[in-house]
């Protein structure tokens, strides 16, 4: 075996392959296990540049928590209890609820990344930005939300992503999706969504809402916003309803004077783990500050997904009460915006302006 071969997680699970990668130092290895010296009582990094010991002399723990259990102290040179070792530790629990056939409790995920439930509780919370059990419900509904779209019958689809039940089914999916398996498959049939279109300082919008919250808060030519909710559901039953949604509209036009968005008015926006988890850090963004894309990637811990945020703030379907327009690219540049760079710039005026914000904005998008 060379440099250049293709080692995959399953090998990983061999101690033969783990020493491959140790004698390699093979980078991909890292966060998958530590390996420890029997005669120096020490544990290490896969790519520890430390002499290599003899094979004989080395066992492996698939979590740094094992290897302390043991009676192994920590290298020195490459530090596997840092920022490293935690980062390792949230990606393996992450791949195990990605591969889940059942659901994993919070011990057992504890026990195989070597912390406590509730030292893992807290440590992936702090690094996701959900707990492993919002993860895991993602994960599923995710996996099962494919396969509906792929054509399969719900209860096929359903034990596929990982659900014990046909109930259980049904429950992760409207805790996540917002709608029975069912209807999604159906393009939303049996589903009753409520609409409205409005005014407001930054051009026309439309707002629409499930039972659980708001769904979709857009910009743009009512027509059009309109054909497009249709193309999304096309099968859910649509309501126009201006009463109904009135103290959506009041929230969403308070909400641009400056207001916090209320808690007692639901949010039911769709969207992946790694989606929402971006949208939740964009929510912390306070009005009249801006950050990059490379902060709000690393503000999730994963500052290397630069693109993968830009995504999910081109696909944020709640503007403003997700104000992915407080999102510049570096150096200051506007960036893209789902709805037009002439309104965010707009906005962002509008929020940073000291004396009548609403005029700027107006005469900004009248230049557009």
């Amino acid at each position: 075996m060379n440099g250049e071969t293709n080692v995959t997680e399953q090998a990983y699970r061999t101690d033969d392959a783990k020493w491959q990668a140790v004698a390699e130092r093979d980078p991909r290895a890292e966060g998958r296990f530590v390996y420890a010296v029997r005669t120096t009582r020490v544990y290490c990094r896969p790519t520890c540049p430390s002499r290599r010991p003899l094979p004989r002399n080395v066992v492996f723990f698939d979590a740094v928590g094992q290897a302390r259990a043991a009676g192994y102290r920590a290298c020195r040179r490459c530090q596997p209890d840092g920022e490293a070792a935690e980062a390792a530790a949230v990606a393996q629990v992450r791949r195990l609820l990605d591969e889940a056939e059942s659901p994993l409790t919070l011990a057992a995920l504890g026990e195989a990344a070597g912390y406590s439930p509730t030292h893992l509780q807290k440590l992936f919370k702090r690094v996701v930005g959900v707990s492993p059990h919002r993860y895991a419900a993602t994960a599923r509904a995710e996996r099962l939300r494919a396969d509906l779209r792929a054509g399969l019958p719900v209860t096929e689809a359903g034990y596929a992503a990982g659900y014990g039940s046909s109930r259980a089914v049904y429950q992760g999916a409207r805790e996540v999706m917002g709608m029975t398996p069912g209807a999604y498959r159906r393009g939303g049939a049996g589903q009753t969504i409520r609409y409205v279109c409005f005014s407001t300082p930054v051009g026309a919008a439309l707002l629409a809402a499930t039972e659980r919250g708001v769904c979709a808060l857009r910009f743009g030519e009512p027509a059009a916003l309109l054909a497009e909710l249709y193309l999304e559901f096309p099968r859910a039953a649509l309501h126009a309803d201006e009463h109904g949604l009135g103290p959506y509209v009041d929230a969403t036009q308070q909400l641009l004077a400056g207001a916090p968005w209320p808690a007692g008015l639901g949010l039911d926006p769709q969207g992946t783990a790694f989606q929402r988890r971006v949208w939740e850090a964009l929510r912390q963004i306070p009005r009249g500050v801006t950050r990059t894309y490379g902060e709000v990637a690393s503000a999730i811990g994963q500052p290397a997904a630069v693109r993968a945020v830009g995504s999910a703030c081109a696909k944020n379907p709640l503007a403003v009460v997700t104000p992915c327009h407080r999102v510049v690219a570096a150096g200051g540049r506007l960036g893209g915006y789902r709805w037009g760079t002439e309104r965010k710039q707009a906005l962002l005026a509008m929020e940073t302006a000291e004396e009548s914000p609403v005029a700027p904005a107006q005469e900004l998008l009248a230049r557009g």
